[in-house]
């Protein structure tokens, strides 16, 4: 039986465990985890119905959201990666913030099933990451997109 390793977002520091899509400790956020799943990263969301477009669908910002704090998540996963290190060895943290993002919408987004978000890594230079993210709705991509993210100093955000 292979060990399952914790979510990224688990894992980050309280400091950095705010933010609203993806903090842990962010109790009105989306508190996403995401997760090694082979050679991609995955994390599941089910938008409520306040997260409504037009009825029926998502409002495409959630998704930008969902594609935007998991490629950071994705990101700092690939730096353990490049390490050879599991996410919980005890080491530094890794935790990325996005440099550039674009999203595509190749259609529109129902409103109500689970949403599957969806990473794999592009490249790893540095501190950079760049992260090709999408999300699937019953196995069909409804939206992708594109991030660089950057690796910040671990006390960054401190007061």
């Amino acid at each position: 039986m292979t060990e399952i390793e914790p979510d990224v977002q688990s894992l980050y520091p309280e400091h950095f465990a705010q933010c609203y899509g993806c903090g842990r400790l962010n109790e009105h956020g989306y508190q996403l985890q995401t997760r090694w799943d082979g050679d991609e990263t995955a994390t599941r969301f089910t938008p409520a119905p306040y997260h409504t477009a037009i009825p029926g669908y998502v409002y495409g910002g959630l998704l930008a959201c969902l594609i935007d704090c998991h490629s950071t998540a994705t990101g700092a996963a690939a730096l353990y990666r490049e390490e050879g290190r599991r996410l919980d060895d005890g080491g530094p943290a890794h935790r990325c913030v996005t440099g550039t993002l674009s999203v595509r919408y190749r259609r529109p987004t129902p409103l109500g099933p689970e949403l599957v978000v969806r990473g794999r890594i592009v490249s790893v230079d540095g501190r950079r990451v760049t992260v090709a993210s999408r999300i699937e709705v019953g196995g069909e991509v409804v939206v992708e997109g594109e991030a660089v993210v950057v690796e910040v100093p671990e006390d960054f955000g401190q007061a």
